[in-house]
């Protein structure tokens, strides 16, 4: 049984829309059937008709497409709505699907606020219905395989978390060139408080605390503007205290000349460590204090069932962020089937981001933005 796909956004001329399509098709969950790809409604119309849509089930409206889906026999309407927005047109979208019985695929960061997010949390909650927040990294075989290492111990207590998402593209003054891409993202109109913060920052903030099963309590940051007439941040490092009494360091910049999307994480517990970084996925180094590092790899056959479960080539085979995107709508489809089946999902399915992670990703934007502005050292991070 294939799910029935709504997009919301994502139309021509989009990046992250083609991304979230290929990444619903990889494993077959999903047919997209329905759209609002654009808030121009030729736009909208000529998108659905590229992408196979029928022309009646290309809207020219979030609210057109969740009222006309709805009123569909069962068997015909949507079941799941991707929402691949800029993220001032999150909240209101997601709201509604949800409130009237669709399931939600968000792209992240969840809200344009806290304020928005925390309102959220409770419409989820309330609407019965099942909620994913796209978090691309943590979709990778070996960052779930870091997880469930440090959960079971084999480093110790955790001391020191390092994360680190540098990128260069907006080095100069992009925006000033009529880039789209880079236009809204530095918009505090469409973007929020935070640039690099709010675009990045919220993957290394999730990528640390989803690794480390650790919850920040207190940061302490430096926010910079560094391309002279941007309006948001552009780069910024985070000193980071963990409920364990662990400590971390979190850096975030897209003025890093050359560099593109190399993610990073080290976590460092009592008796070892683990290191995973992006352009080398399929390895996760294992460290110890008495013995040589390991180099574990996906298709090994000593790893967890949360990499065989989230892989799909034989070992030596790359598997990068498509993919890792793919597990994401991978699990939600099994879960949502799951669900429509009146079965119990695997814990293994259930192993993508929802609307608690949201939350915590907006308190970050939020806090970050707050402490970088305060002269005082340290803040309590506060949701």
């Amino acid at each position: 049984m294939k799910l029935k796909l709504a997009m919301i956004g994502g139309g021509q001329g989009a990046f992250i829309g083609a991304i979230h399509r290929i990444a619903s098709r990889i494993d077959d969950h999903y047919e997209l059937v329905a759209g609002a790809f654009s808030s121009n409604a030729e736009k909208s119309r000529a998108s659905g008709l590229a992408l196979g849509v029928s022309p009646e089930r290309a809207y020219t409206s979030y609210q057109e497409l969740i009222e006309k889906e709805k009123q569909l026999p069962e068997d015909e309407r949507v079941q799941v709505i991707s929402i691949v927005t800029p993220n001032h047109v999150h909240f209101e979208p997601t709201k509604l699907a949800l409130e009237n019985g669709f399931h939600v695929i968000l792209d992240k960061p969840m809200t344009f606020s806290l304020n928005e997010a925390k309102e959220l949390e409770k419409v989820v909650k309330s609407s019965g219905k099942l909620f994913c927040l796209t978090h691309t990294y943590t979709g990778y075989p070996m960052v779930k395989e870091a997880r469930q290492l440090i959960a079971s111990g084999k480093i110790g207590k955790v001391r020191k978390v390092y994360v680190e998402y540098p990128q260069g593209w907006l080095s100069t003054f992009l925006e000033g060139e009529d880039n789209k891409q880079a236009s809204w993202r530095t918009d505090p109109g469409k973007s929020g408080i935070a640039g690099a913060m709010g675009d990045i920052g919220t993957h290394a903030f999730n990528l640390a605390e989803y690794v480390s099963g650790l919850q920040t309590t207190k940061l302490n940051a430096d926010i910079n503007v560094v391309v002279e007439g941007r309006k948001l941040d552009d780069d910024g490092a985070v000193l980071l205290k963990y409920d364990n009494g662990a400590s971390g360091v979190l850096m975030a910049t897209q003025i890093a000349a050359g560099d593109e999307n190399n993610v990073k994480i080290r976590v460092y517990g009592e008796t070892g460590g683990i290191e995973w970084q992006q352009d080398i996925a399929n390895t996760l180094l294992v460290k110890y204090l008495d013995k040589p590092t390991e180099i574990w790899r996906t298709g090994g056959g000593y790893t967890s069932s949360y990499v065989t479960g989230n892989m799909r080539a034989p070992a030596g085979h790359p598997e990068g962020y498509l993919e890792a995107f793919a597990n994401l709508y991978k699990n939600f489809a099994l879960t949502v089937k799951a669900t429509i089946e009146g079965k119990e999902a695997e814990a293994v399915w259930l192993d993508f981001p929802g609307v608690e992670e949201g939350v915590r990703g907006m308190a970050f934007v939020e806090n970050v933005i707050a402490s970088g502005k305060s002269d005082k050292k340290w803040t309590d991070f506060v949701i």
